[in-house]
């Protein structure tokens, strides 16, 4: 019971640190652009955007944000490396390059020829996702290099007693998913993907958490970047393809059923190469809809209050009020969520590459 109050308490200080950096951004972004209406998706978009400087609240006129690395090679006058606060938050040049605010390139930094184009340099710098993926990936490297040497150190100590706290939860946590998931979904020789899988698990896992958490350094939209899903995926098809059995790519290319069905026309074989590629795309779409849909969702009940300011004072506090319990509760639904995810994403990963290791009949 007191770590139930534990965890509500925590969730609505940070629903309530939210509200403060949002409520300031979407005042200012109002009287900046002399608005009478409060523009709810572009506030998403804008929040849910990558961006060059990590902002951490607007106070009148002055910005207070942390910029980052900028890493760019331009095709006429070679590499660069700089500040993000050379821009001045997005709106000053510098050398020649500066974030475009409209166009193809929105929020990208852009430099032009000579002819007057608008062309985007190599680009490789340290973003706001970037610098949140690199964070993430070494606390959670750090926690789990703890762990391991606490068991290792158990294995050299016979004294040691019985993992508790943080040790205990980091042990279902990994048997639950090496027993309960990757063992019956790939089979037999399970051991060999077991790493891969279980580092997919944790650092969804960790990034969708991390991505809840509002205040700097996180809160960067990670997983709902299709970029990250995207490369999530292409491990899983290379792991897949690579390491399919021959009796895998003998139903691909030469399966199992009628002869019309394969010559002339390779009607199932050219199904099962198309299926090649739409598991892969499925998992990237999966994670990558969902944790934005949470995200959106999330931002869109909170935005409530600053949507209906001008509706009067009466209306303004009871849909705070009502902003307030269901930002709260789609909180709690995307700690789940972001579980859950995590889960479905490297269950069907192991799926994938059980399939890929079927064996013949007569290998049976």
């Amino acid at each position: 019971m007191n770590l139930l109050k534990s965890i509500l308490k925590y969730v609505v200080l940070l629903f309530l640190l939210l509200n403060v950096q949002l409520g300031f951004a979407a005042g200012e972004n109002n009287k900046a652009a002399g608005a009478t209406e409060f523009d709810v998706r572009e506030a998403i978009l804008e929040h849910l955007a990558d961006s060059y400087e990590w902002h951490i609240i607007t106070i009148g006129q002055k910005h207070i944000s942390i910029p980052l690395l900028v890493i760019i090679r331009s095709q006429e006058s070679g590499w660069h490396i700089f500040l993000s606060s050379k821009f001045y938050h997005g709106h000053d040049e510098y050398k020649g390059f500066y974030i475009a605010q409209e166009g193809n390139y929105k929020g990208k930094i852009v430099e032009k020829k000579p002819s007057g184009e608008e062309i985007r340099p190599f680009d490789i710098s340290i973003t706001k996702n970037a610098f949140s993926l690199l964070l993430n990936s070494a606390i959670l490297i750090g926690l789990i290099m703890y762990v391991a040497n606490w068991y290792k150190k158990k294995n050299q100590n016979k004294d040691y007693k019985t993992p508790k706290g943080f040790i205990a939860l980091m042990e279902i946590f990994i048997m639950n998913i090496n027993d309960d998931l990757i063992k019956p979904c790939v089979g037999k020789d399970y051991k060999k993907f077991a790493p891969y899988l279980l580092t997919v698990f944790f650092f969804i896992f960790f990034n969708n958490i991390m991505g809840l958490v509002p205040i700097f350094p996180e809160g960067a939209n990670v997983t709902g970047n299709i970029a990250v899903t995207l490369v999530l995926a292409l491990f899983t098809f290379v792991i897949v393809n690579f390491y399919g059995t021959k009796e895998y790519w003998r139903e691909i290319f030469w399966p199992d059923v009628p002869v019309w069905l394969k010559v002339p026309i390779p009607i199932i074989p050219v199904i099962e190469v198309v299926g090649i590629f739409t598991k892969p795309f499925a998992l990237m779409i999966r994670l990558f809809a969902n944790i934005l849909a949470g995200h959106s969702i999330l931002l869109g009940l909170t935005f409530l209050i600053f949507v209906t300011v001008q509706l009067g004072p009466l209306i303004n506090s009871s849909m705070t009020v009502v902003s307030v319990i269901l930002s709260v509760f789609i909180s709690f639904v995307e700690i789940l969520v972001a579980y859950i995810q995590a889960y479905v994403f490297t269950m069907l990963s192991a799926v994938f590459i059980g399939l890929a290791r079927v064996e013949g009949h007569h290998q049976h």
